[in-house]
C-alpha cells in the first residue's frame, strides 16, 4: 500500500494519503481546512547516519531563483 503525500495549496498543511489498491476512489481533501487544491510532493528518504541526537525533524524549505522567477523546494521526512 502506497503512502502519498500533499501540500494543501490554500493553508500549506502537509498529510498523507494511503492508497488501499487501484480501485479506492475516495475523495482526497485538506485534513485541515477541507480545500480539495492541493499538490503531491516527493517524499524524501527519513534516514540518520550515526545517534538518533544528531537527526533534524520537520518540513524544511529551499528557495532559490528560477527561470519562472522564484520556485522552492520542500523536503519532507517520511513516516
Amino acid at each position: 500500500m502506497p503512502i502519498y503525500e500533499f501540500k494543501c495549496s490554500k493553508c500549506e498543511e502537509f498529510f498523507e494519503v494511503i492508497v488501499m489498491g487501484q480501485e479506492d476512489d475516495r475523495e482526497v481533501v485538506c485534513p485541515k481546512c477541507k480545500s480539495k487544491a492541493f499538490q503531491r510532493v516527493v517524499s524524501a528518504t527519513n534516514y540518520a547516519m550515526g545517534s538518533s541526537g544528531n537527526a533534524t525533524k520537520g518540513v524544511h524549505t529551499q528557495e532559490r531563483t528560477c527561470s519562472t522567477g522564484t520556485c522552492k523546494t520542500y523536503t519532507v521526512p517520511g513516516s
